[in-house]
């Protein structure tokens, strides 16, 4: 099954309120795609600690995250050695990503050094 990998753009257009944004993941749903992120895009959109960000919550629902463990990890550092970057989020994004998959990203230029270094057919789509 193809996943749409989440970067963190789209789990802050979702915690907005922005209905585009949560009907477009819908319909990748219904579609067929699995979503997924990591452990760590998590850390960059979650911030109140009574867990009040409704939207962001219902949303990580139907969400496949996966947990940044030691293998994840060295696959990453490959990545940003490879790419020669530095954003460990961006390239544990890129490392749970599997050609076929579509990353959704507000940072492509970002993510594009990294799909590149992965020798994957990835397809980045901005958010």
């Amino acid at each position: 099954m193809s996943a749409l990998v989440l970067d963190a753009g789209a789990f802050v257009a979702v915690d907005r309120g922005d209905r585009a944004m949560v009907a477009r993941l819908r319909m990748a749903q219904q579609g067929g795609l699995e979503l997924r992120t990591t452990g760590v895009v998590i850390s960059e959109v979650w911030r109140d600690p009574t867990g009040r960000q409704a939207n962001l919550a219902r949303l990580l629902r139907s969400v496949d995250v996966k947990a940044v463990d030691q293998q994840l990890g060295r696959e990453a550092g490959i990545l940003l050695g490879r790419a020669g970057t530095q954003d460990a989020v961006d390239a544990g994004v890129v490392a749970v990503s599997r050609t076929g998959d579509r990353i959704l990203t507000s940072d492509a230029g970002d993510i594009a050094p990294l799909v590149a270094a992965s020798q994957r057919s990835i397809l980045i789509t901005h958010c």
